[in-house]
């Protein structure tokens, strides 16, 4: 009979038996011992939990046997020839469900290897790894064991989880003297402990009472319940119970007023009731006092810090310790403020006398009566904190006189505690989460235990866990990177696994650094608490920090019962985990806890609750926190506005924001006659009036202009509007408000768009002309806000230059390159396809789609290139998939063009395409910082200044190179007047023109190559000198309305404190940047130059350790729909992370939900 055979019949079988089957075990049991015997008892040695786990085993193993079998049954058997026989190797998870194996790590001549003792194994193997790294003999390996060693010949084996496999036989053990335990027996009962058996503690049952015995009498102390001002009483009606928990409220709320401890009520309050399970199973009574609690003023009574109380304990061998109970009940609540404790059920109104359970500052106000209470043995013999007691003596006889005064101070003022939860006469006991002993007061090892008991990485992706964990807190850890880089190095790509004696020294040394100081420290009580915590369907674990530095290490892995719990449950499981376990450091401190679950933030506005949420909430409810998200990555899609103006009605709606685009660009408008289809404009210039108006104020300029007139000035001549000229230049006057306004025309315009100092000086010398002229310029540019932030330092390429010959003619040969990963706009876009002619040096851009087809990409050729610029000769560009394609190569070879690819990873080879790409670039974030829109609306205005800018290897604008005349701009508008059109002169000067361009670049090629081998000089800064600070826009990076590829490069400025070395220099950041190291080399630093109207603002960034930024949303504040001609696009209103109401913006929904879902979550 077959495995699967009998797996059927045993099937069919336990359908008339289900109670010998109760239960999975039982069921796997039953399954193993029907088995065949050789099949049987390997099975078993796994210990399979399930039926499905044994039926699994057992047909793996019937395959084995099966092709064993044909194997040998196929090859014969000849006399003197050995059978084959087929070896698999375990993994560490069948290890450690098999109970006769034991794994550990040994060193192996000097090497460290993970080994698995097999005492069944008839042969021990070794990895084929470990030998290669180790260069081990495998035959007479010894291996040491204590002091035995033993000789074994390992059999070379591919293995995954262990470098060694050893038949260990007891035999040879128990030969050589090794002591064997074969069996061990433990009794797991607890010692019966009474009341009566207790030295002193018996000479005071009255302390320790089954039950309280009523009312607490009037104390010193009473709880009150302050509220904020302007408060008026809350009432919410009670919740909805089912029959059971109706019945048992019915029997607490009896035994509340039998005790004394509620009373009827006619009070204006009133807060549902809750009925909490206890872990007992039996029901316990729990008021909802979430809306009083918020408008309760928080008492901020002061807890004592732990380093302190246990500074008191120094010399002390003897220890005692004593648990409240019900130590809330034992005391009253002021009589005026008892009717703020009303609650409401279905058996009437009723309010507290004594304090409640879920009651805000319940815990600072029972410190407060404790203290006075034990006031007098404070410091001396006595440590309080809430309602745990600690006695401590140097003696027992000291001890025993120390118990007495305790206990009776506990009679005397009517307190009474709970036997089963207190200590006497021990020599070392777990108090406030540290081990309190003769010798020292030690860091609990619970505390530690998730980090000290971190087994070995077996695999890459466990080695860069652990890294991770240790990376976080890598500014602690003194020479990080040095001791990490064993470990690192096993995560690089295609490394092989092989775990050194380095690797496992590194590891221990990183474990140790991070349970020690100043990773580990000890709260100082000054300043608030942050829980990070996680759940999973595997554990519990959370970390307690103050101040960027960690408390305290928790993990625990999910019981049963608790696998089966919803993600919201988990993750307020690991919540109630981390302030049972700290409760001593969270009890009276401000917390914030981070949790990865969104809706959990809301959870304390949940109406419905679960019997396990109310009793937890019953506990949580007890502490000052706060429960906070942590948010993915943001992104910010910006909102692009379209017009379009077909006729008359159209273009008087959109005549406003016509009149407002114009003046802005200083184009005055002058509306002339209108007919049925347009408005005639006339426009001109106001900056040029006004600075001809202003050349009548400097009488050296009026006097040459009386001499122009007269025709006696030949430098100086008057142009058609009255302006002064000077070699054909308008002669700009020293007035400084003029030359600023000229100056931030011609550079932070749209129409400019942020061009280099050369650039806008050769822009600015066709038209305009003023002393020093050009150091102006270069002043303005260097002092530039935006500039400084978005454009990359410019350093000469290491290697010898090699470049592309020179053209023949305009637009013969071009440069294709993509510009990808921009923001995606309301239209779609996210490429800016980039076309150069290599003679003139003119553009053009054109956005694309990321859906488009080389067919699609084939159309805008022919439309945008061709159709202006006939067909090309040739094509240089680099070795994208679109260029690449068949497609495209057939097209252009059909066309009659040659396709040059550039070298791979060197795109250098056509440096102008690269060069322009990052003039583009940096255009872009320029205009992501100064004007509102998507890039895309922006692109023709970046295309129109870059074909005007002054380009230094050709000697002119690539428009005037173009065209063979300058372009008429806001800025540089001169008399074009009229021109010939056709005729041999315009064919000369074209030609001429031609020649000049390739002269000029000849000459730029070869300066270029004489430079390419300079090396750059030193960069150094003074102490006190400002610097903005370099991070890394590139790395899912984004600032506010700054996108991805188009943010920042640089913040700052901030100032040098002091140089460290000589290429380091340690800066004044402020408190926004207080996780990033201050220390920085100085390629990361770009000198400030100052402006008296920069305005800096560095605030809402938020910068992590490797100098990257996010911008996170927080809020959807409306939504809205934008209607388009053939569909809708959703848009939300989303509100960012430090930023205010007003600076809200509009994105689309769809973008939002896909990068960040937990925003829309309900």
């Amino acid at each position: 009979m077959t495995v699967e055979q009998y797996d059927a019949e045993f099937d069919m079988l336990s359908r008339f038996a289900p109670e010998m089957i109760a239960t999975e075990v039982a069921r796997a049991d039953k399954f193993v011992r029907g088995l065949r015997l050789d099949i049987q008892g390997l099975v078993r040695a796994f210990r399979p939990a399930t039926h499905a786990d044994a039926l699994h085993l057992a047909v793996d193993l019937s395959l084995q046997e099966r092709a064993n079998s044909s194997k040998v049954a196929g090859k014969g058997s000849t006399s003197g020839q050995k059978r084959g026989g087929k070896v698999f190797a375990t993994n560490k998870t069948e290890a450690e469900r098999a109970g006769m194996v034991v794994t550990g790590t040994l060193p192996i001549l000097g090497h460290y290897a993970l080994v698995l003792f097999d005492s069944g194994s008839s042969h021990s193997f070794i990895s084929s790894a470990f030998v290669l790294h180790a260069c081990l003999e495998v035959k007479a390996c010894q291996i040491e064991i204590a002091d035995h060693v033993i000789e074994v010949t390992l059999l070379v084996l591919d293995m995954l989880d262990f470098d060694v496999i050893s038949a260990m036989r007891a035999s040879k053990l128990l030969n050589q003297g090794t002591w064997s335990i074969l069996a061990s027996m433990v009794d797991t009962r607890e010692v019966d402990v009474s009341l009566s058996s207790e030295p002193v503690v018996r000479d005071y049952p009255d302390v320790f009472p089954e039950e309280l015995p009523g009312l607490p009498p009037h104390r010193e102390v009473e709880f009150a319940i302050e509220l904020e001002p302007g408060t008026v009483p809350i009432s919410r009606a009670p919740y909805r119970m089912a029959p059971a928990e109706l019945k048992k409220l019915k029997v607490q709320l009896q035994e509340l007023l039998d005790k004394g401890f509620i009373r009827p009520s006619v009070s204006p309050w009133g807060a549902p009731v809750l009925v909490v399970k206890k872990k007992d199973g039996s029901m316990r009574l729990y008021i909802d006092y979430r809306e009083l609690n918020k408008v309760t003023v928080k008492n901020r009574y002061p807890l004592p810090r732990i380093d302190d109380l246990f500074d008191q304990l120094q010399g002390a061998t003897v220890f005692s310790k004593i648990d409240l109970q019900s130590g809330y009940h034992q005391l009253r609540i002021k009589d005026g403020d008892v009717p703020k404790t009303a609650f409401r059920s279905r058996y009437g109104h009723y309010e507290f006398i004594v304090m409640s359970f879920g009651l805000t500052n319940a815990p600072t106000v029972f410190m407060d009566l404790m203290n006075r209470v034990f006031r007098e043995f404070l410091d001396t013999f006595v440590i309080v904190f809430i309602d745990d007691i600690l006695i401590y003596s140097k003696t027992e006889a000291e001890h025993e006189e120390h118990l007495r005064m305790v206990l009776q101070t506990l009679r005397d003022n009517k307190l009474y505690a709970k036997f089963s939860k207190c200590e006497f006469w021990l020599k070392q006991l777990s108090f406030l989460g540290h081990v309190v002993s003769k010798a020292e007061v030690s860091v609990d090892p619970a505390k530690i235990e998730v980090v000290t008991s971190w087994t070995r990485p077996s695999t890459v992706s466990e080695v860069r866990s652990f890294l991770g964990l240790a990376g976080y807190y890598r500014r602690f850890v003194e020479n990080f990177s040095r001791i990490a880089t064993p470990l690192t190095q096993l995560t690089r790509k295609g490394a092989p696994f092989v775990w050194s004696k380095a690797c496992e020294e590194c590891f221990q040394n990183l474990k140790q650094k991070l349970v020690t100081a100043p990773v580990l420290t000890v709260p100082d009580g000054s300043s608030s608490f942050v829980i990070y915590s996680y759940a999973s369907k595997k554990g519990l674990g959370c970390v307690l920090m103050q101040q960027g530095k960690v408390v305290a290490y928790a993990s625990r892995q999910l019981k049963s019962h608790e696998q089966n719990y919803p993600t919201h449950d988990l993750e307020f499981a690991a919540v109630v985990f981390a302030l049972k376990i700290w409760r001593h450091y969270l009890y009276g401190e401000k917390i914030q806890i981070f949790t990865d679950h969104k809706s959990f933030k809301y959870f304390f506005a949940q109406k419905e609750l679960n019997m396990r949420q109310r009793r937890w909430l019953e506990l949580v409810k007890d502490y000052d926190c706060e429960i906070l998200y942590h948010s993915g990555k943001a992104n910010v899609v910006a909102d692009a506005l379209s017009r379009k103006v077909s006729h008359l009605a159209a273009f008087i709606t959109r005549q406003a924001p016509l009149h407002r685009d114009l003046e802005r660009a200083e184009i005055a408008v002058l509306v002339g006659a209108v007919t049925m289809q347009l408005a005639q404009l006339t426009v001109q210039p106001t900056l040029r009036q006004r600075i001809i108006d202003a050349q009548s104020n400097v009488p050296y300029l009026v006097k040459k202009r009386g001499l122009a007139e007269e025709g006696q000035a030949v430098e100086f001549s008057i142009s058609s509007d009255g302006g002064l000229l000077f070699e054909r230049r308008l002669y700009v006057p020293s007035d400084s408000a003029i030359k600023t306004e000229l100056l931030s025309e011609a550079h932070s315009s749209p129409f400019s768009m942020h061009p280099g100092n050369t650039k806008m000086y050769q822009d600015l010398k066709q038209v305009y002309l003023w002393r020093n002229m050009k150091r102006e310029v270069v002043e303005f540019v260097s002092k530039c806000l935006v500039c400084q932030q978005v454009k990359a330092p410019r350093q000469k390429p290491t290697g010898l230059l090699q470049p592309l010959s020179i053209r023949e003619w305009k637009w013969e040969n071009v440069s294709m390159d993509f510009i990808t990963g921009l923001p995606r706009t309301l239209r779609g876009f996210i490429v800016i396809w980039v076309v150069v002619d290599r003679l003139t040096k003119s553009a053009h851009f054109v956005p694309g789609k990321s859906t488009y087809t080389a067919s699609k990409w084939a159309q805008l050729y022919m439309s945008e290139i061709v159709r202006l610029h006939e067909v090309p000769v040739s094509i240089v560009s680099d070795r994208d998939a679109r260029f690449t394609s068949k497609f495209w190569k057939v097209l252009q070879t059909a066309m009659g063009t040659r396709l040059d690819f550039s070298t791979t990873f060197h795109q250098q080879t056509d440096g102008q395409i690269e060069r322009l790409n990052q003039v583009l670039e940096d255009m872009l974030r320029a205009c992501a910082l100064e004007f509102p829109g998507s890039w895309d609306s922006h692109l023709h205005l970046m295309e129109f200044a870059y074909t005007n800018s002054y380009q230094a290897t050709i000697g002119m604008a690539p428009f005037e190179a173009l065209y063979g005349k300058c372009c008429r701009s806001p800025v540089c508008w001169g008399e074009v007047g009229e021109q010939r059109l056709m005729g041999p002169e315009l064919v000369q000067s074209t030609n001429k023109a031609i020649q000049r361009i390739r002269s000029r670049m000849q000459t730029a090629q070869s300066r270029q190559k004489s430079y390419a081998d300079v090396r750059r000089k030193d960069v150094e800064f003074d102490v006190g000198d400002k610097v903005f600070l370099k991070v890394a826009p590139m790395k899912g990076v984004l600032r506010f309305e700054k996108r991805g590829k188009l943010s920042p490069r640089f913040v700052g400025p901030f100032e040098i404190l002091e140089r460290i070395g000589p290429v380091a220099y340690r800066l004044a950041l402020p408190p926004s940047l207080s996780t990033v190291n201050d220390v920085f080399h100085v390629s990361m630093l770009r000198k400030y130059v100052p402006d008296p109207s920069h305005v800096v603002d560095y605030e809402p960034l938020e910068i992590d350790e490797n100098l990257s930024y996010t911008e996170q949303p927080v809020e959807v504040l409306a939504r809205q729909v934008k209607m388009l001609r053939n569909r809708e696009i959703p848009l939300v209103k989303v509100l960012w992370r430090n930023h205010r109401m007003e600076e809200a913006t509009w994105e689309r929904e769809d973008d939002m939900r896909s990068r960040y879902p937990e925003l829309f979550e309900e």
